[in-house]
């Protein structure tokens, strides 16, 4: 456990350094959320009692997103990672007194965590600050605050679970690439990045919300906006754990499998 708190003390102290890459964000997501909000605005208008949550709620929801962006985003994965593994640095990771999987994770959840704490408190404080209901809105009771921040817990390991597999597979092919393009797409969809999972048809949701994704960002966003009921909550948190149980088992054998077979040239 000193080996895993000591990695992560170290990984998450050199992503809190990037200062200037996380004002870019701040505003970059700022204008992106804006925009977002104002485009579903427009839809709104025409007859709000067709969406399936109200405006602020949809307003906190992409608020949230955009502030726990790098936690969520499938697309932000250490190309660093990639390199050591198509250049034979890999060789070098290998003679590290610890798991290479527990190793690659634990920094990959530090890397995540460094940049969304540098951006999230920013843009949290400038959203609260806006007129009602483009604002973000917080629940002033204590427990939703808490199964949304044990969500939240599930929801990051899920994705730091995923991208572990993505990462894996650039063991067996010359370039990422293509796997990293299809993943992003997929899960992008599948998690509610693009388009909140209630706004999807009730026959597809309903498959969309079993899978893995949903376990992502949609779970705890939609937890602490009250657009999921007190009574789903642990069936929600149930179905996070399992994903997340079932996502390292899986990288943990193909890390294994793709170790026994890897070969490096060179010296």
């Amino acid at each position: 456990m000193k080996k895993i708190g000591a990695l992560f003390k170290l990984r998450f102290l050199i992503g809190l350094q990037y200062r200037t890459a996380a004002f870019a964000g701040i505003i970059t997501q700022f204008a992106w959320g804006s925009l977002s909000i104002l485009l579903y605005h427009a839809f709104y208008q025409t007859n709000p009692e067709a969406f399936p949550m109200s405006f602020s709620q949809l307003s906190s929801y992409i608020w949230l997103q955009q502030g726990f962006l790098a936690l969520f985003m499938i697309w932000s994965m250490e190309n660093e990672l990639f390199d050591l593994i198509h250049q034979g640095s890999i060789a070098y990771e290998l003679v590290r007194p610890m798991d290479l999987y527990d190793f690659w994770f634990i920094r990959s959840m530090a890397v995540r965590l460094a940049k969304t704490v540098l951006r999230c408190f920013p843009l949290f404080l400038i959203a609260s600050v806006l007129p009602f209901p483009y604002s973000l809105v917080l629940p002033t009771a204590p427990l939703p605050l808490l199964i949304f921040l044990l969500s939240l817990l599930l929801a990051w390991i899920n994705v730091v679970a995923f991208c572990m597999l993505i990462y894996i597979s650039a063991f067996y092919t010359l370039s990422a690439m293509g796997i990293r393009m299809i993943a992003v797409t997929m899960v992008e969809f599948l998690s509610g990045a693009l388009i909140p999972l209630p706004f999807l048809p009730d026959s597809i949701r309903f498959l969309i919300e079993w899978l893995p994704f949903a376990s992502m960002q949609n779970a705890p966003l939609r937890i602490v906006i009250g657009e999921i009921l007190q009574t789903e909550w642990l069936n929600i948190l149930g179905l996070q754990l399992f994903w997340a149980v079932i996502l390292i088992l899986l990288g943990k054998k193909m890390m294994k499998k793709a170790l026994d077979r890897i070969v490096i040239q060179g010296g």
